[in-house]
């Protein structure tokens, strides 16, 4: 999924908090934003997209940002 994320986007945002330990990023020309939240609902994501606008800004390429509390 990353080899394909990385032909057509910048940034790939997931909630998969393990993608960062599973994957080797650095191999990726994309860099990873992942959003930890204290669910997958609507309600508790929306809480992070400020943190996210701006990590999605920072991101750098073959790396993982994470957002919100661990």
């Amino acid at each position: 999924m990353l080899t394909l994320a990385s032909q057509h986007f910048d940034v790939f945002v997931t909630v998969d908090r393990n993608l960062s330990f599973q994957q080797n990023l650095v191999v990726f020309i994309v860099a990873v934003v992942v959003i930890r939240a204290r669910t997958n609902w609507l309600d508790d994501l929306k809480l992070l997209v400020p943190d996210l606008l701006v990590a999605i800004d920072t991101a750098q390429a073959g790396s993982a940002t994470f957002v919100g509390p661990p």
